[in-house]
């Protein structure tokens, strides 16, 4: 069996004004210095050195995250496509807020997030929240067989690690049962060749004392 550590990069200046990053790759979407310590402090609280490697979204903000916590450790590092954020379409850089506001019917108001119909809307290429868990899914599929029992470290984003949860939970029709986790939290599944099975261990945990 094979355990993904998924986390999730920390904060950027579009997190912070509440835009939609989606595979933007500019500097607004680099780690703020608020980012910047919510690395540091990962890496004070959760030693990944029993780790085999790290793989990682190839954007900017998930490398920065993936190089401050592996400072101590010097595992090996590649870059995975499959882990880059969903795309919005031509809503990648709005902001959320007034997107909700003109678009309600195509947004839960309690995550105050896109529902799966957004894309009906979005325009512009949009992933469908099936397409981002396809390719999670696979992810996790080929690297179980290409590195049998081994821990893997995965730096990636937000949307992308609800959609390697509800991979793992088998694709439920509600999909807005989870929301995206916090930046810099660890979840972690396991998936086992043997019988095709995924395990989610935990979800959204933060750096705290016994982390």
């Amino acid at each position: 069996m094979t355990d993904f550590y998924f986390i999730r990069h920390g904060q950027t200046e579009a997190n912070a004004i509440g835009l939609k990053q989606g595979i933007i790759n500019t500097e607004m979407t680099y780690l703020s210095e608020t980012g910047k310590r919510q690395a540091e402090s990962l890496h004070a609280g959760f030693d990944i050195s029993f780790a085999d490697k790290i793989i990682a979204s190839p954007l900017q903000r998930t490398k920065d995250t993936a190089s401050i916590l592996n400072q101590s450790a010097n595992l090996p590092i590649t870059y995975d496509k499959r882990l880059l954020e969903i795309s919005y379409g031509d809503w990648d850089g709005q902001k959320n807020k007034v997107l909700e506001e003109e678009y309600p019917a195509v947004f839960d108001h309690v995550l105050n997030d896109v529902l799966p119909t957004y894309v009906n809307e979005a325009g512009g290429h949009a992933e469908t929240f099936e397409d981002v868990i396809g390719r999670a899914s696979q992810f996790m599929v080929d690297v179980s067989h290409q590195n049998p029992d081994e821990k893997i470290i995965v730096v990636t984003h937000g949307f992308t690690i609800k959609a390697a949860v509800l991979a793992a939970m088998g694709s439920p029709k509600e999909m807005m049962v989870i929301e995206e986790p916090d930046n810099t939290s660890v979840t972690k599944i396991t998936y086992t060749t043997a019988t095709q099975a995924y395990y989610l261990r935990y979800y959204n945990r933060v750096v705290q004392p016994g982390f």
